[in-house]
């Protein structure tokens, strides 16, 4: 493992089990591995390790640390090959993992809320919330740019209504009234607007005119800058 060799270290971990499987160096050698495979590029196998080791030993004194490194595992999962070397906004990329993630730290904190992972991973958790309600107001846009204006409604209405509490919620709402603008649902569109006037009046959706290019269906006015 100190030299980096986790091929080799998963398999002297795996053949320790093997031979010695009710020792505590079996216990051990369990989590060994599941880290070991994370850092081998195989998030499957190290979550698999991690989840067995909570089967047979959930009393261990380090089962905290099983379920915080499943935890780990997701929040880093979709940083694949691609997106080491070709940096990508994480909230355009699909959200499985982050919602599975978000599941496990939560999972980590009902069980063991004193635990020394516990403040990590509410700080994560915290992260992860702020990047599935920005990836839903991504979908928005992309919805809104191919006319698909009530699918769009929908995604910042989740985000209003499901993570109040996030830093997308100003461009969910704008969402919002741009799709209720384009769906000529006035007053759907004027209630939004002042909610959005109200608490954010520097919002550039409020800045110009909401228009529909007619032959494409594809959004065409000055509030389309506020995305950039």
């Amino acid at each position: 493992m100190a030299e980096e060799s986790f091929g080799t270290a998963i398999d002297y971990f795996e053949k320790l089990e093997a031979r010695y499987p009710f020792g505590q160096f079996a216990q051990q050698a369990l989590l060994e591995s599941a880290y070991a495979h994370y850092k081998n590029d195989d998030p499957e196998l190290a979550i698999a390790a991690a989840d067995r080791f909570i089967k047979l030993y959930p009393r261990h004194p380090n089962v905290d640390y099983a379920y915080y490194i499943k935890g780990l595992f997701n929040f880093n999962r979709n940083f694949g090959f691609f997106q080491r070397y070709i940096p990508t906004d994480r909230e355009q990329r699909d959200q499985a993992a982050a919602l599975q993630a978000f599941n496990d730290f939560s999972e980590l904190l009902k069980l063991f809320p004193n635990s020394k992972y516990a403040e990590d991973s509410r700080q994560r958790m915290v992260y992860l919330r702020n990047s599935v309600a920005e990836y839903d107001v991504h979908v928005g846009r992309y919805y809104i740019k191919r006319g698909a204006y009530l699918a769009a409604v929908n995604r910042g209405r989740n985000v209003v209504e499901n993570y109040p509490k996030t830093t997308a919620v100003p461009n969910a709402l704008a969402v919002m009234l741009v799709g209720y603008t384009l769906l000529d649902m006035e007053e759907l569109a004027q209630d939004t607007r002042r909610v959005i006037e109200l608490n954010y009046p520097e919002h550039g959706v409020l800045k110009g005119p909401i228009t529909a290019d007619s032959d494409t269906g594809k959004d065409s006015g000055e509030w389309f800058q506020f995305w950039e």
